[in-house]
């Protein structure tokens, strides 16, 4: 049983400024320690904009992409984010899970934020995707996502949890933060897994602030790390054994 170091980087976006961002993200995990697992906010590279047709990349040719294999790479890590991207004259906003080796997984947000008309601009996406790594089994998920328990049940699959962890990306704003804390602890009692939520800090282009509070909630619903409304890098180790334990103590999954 492995455990997992996350690396959580809770950054202020500059308003769809793709190289500044980029170089942003140099400068704080620069003095990064040994990790299996960087996570960045969503749209890290431009701020949740619905800006498409200046900002969409696709699979093919996208700068983001590129800059995430290369830190999965030279930091011998998976890195978690979400970007824009342009597929078959349609936008998604697309989480991409990439691994040391290059290999790419990737979901697309299932639930549009239609509060600031993200769906008169992104395609829904319409599948799970669960992400086996270093013997855990990852779901998946970015930022309106996180009001929608249905979509991420957990439940029993070949005498074990389909999922171990559920990772969060997020423009998420500073006026509705309790819900973004309150939900995160939900969802991992619920779904007796890690719940890890990484959110942006600062103000973005249309005046909306943001204060960050990225955290983690092992199966129990307590609270392993949060963060505060500053820039930040934080590193954690996710206990398989100690997930394991609850699981065994309290079986509730077995009973779905």
């Amino acid at each position: 049983m492995q455990d997992l170091r996350i690396t959580t980087v809770q950054s202020n976006q500059i308003w769809e400024d793709k190289p500044a961002n980029l170089a942003r993200y140099e400068s704080l995990i620069e003095n990064i320690a040994a990790t299996d697992l960087i996570i960045f906010p969503e749209m890290f590279h431009t701020g949740f904009s619905m800006n498409v047709d200046a900002l969409a990349e696709t699979m093919e040719n996208s700068l983001g992409i590129n800059w995430l294999k290369n830190c999965a790479k030279t930091n011998n890590c998976a890195v978690y984010t979400s970007l824009i991207i342009e597929e078959n004259n349609a936008f998604y906003n697309r989480g991409v899970f990439i691994e040391p080796t290059g290999k790419l997984s990737f979901y697309d947000k299932r639930k549009c934020f239609s509060l600031a008309h993200e769906d008169d601009f992104f395609t829904a996406g319409q599948n799970e995707i669960i992400v086996p790594y270093k013997s855990w089994k990852i779901q998946l998920q970015i930022c309106y996502d996180l009001r929608f328990p249905e979509i991420v049940r957990n439940r029993i699959e070949k005498e074990s949890p389909a999922y171990d962890l559920i990772l969060y990306v997020a423009n998420w704003p500073k006026k509705r933060a309790e819900h973004w804390k309150a939900l995160l602890k939900a969802r991992a009692i619920e779904n007796q897994c890690y719940v890890v939520g990484v959110n942006r800090v600062g103000t973005d282009g249309k005046g909306l602030e943001y204060s960050g509070d990225s955290s983690c909630f092992n199966a129990l619903g307590e609270s392993e790390f949060n963060s505060n409304d500053v820039e930040q890098m934080q590193q954690h180790t996710l206990a398989m054994k100690d997930l394991t334990e609850i699981r065994k103590t309290i079986p509730f999954l077995k009973d779905r």
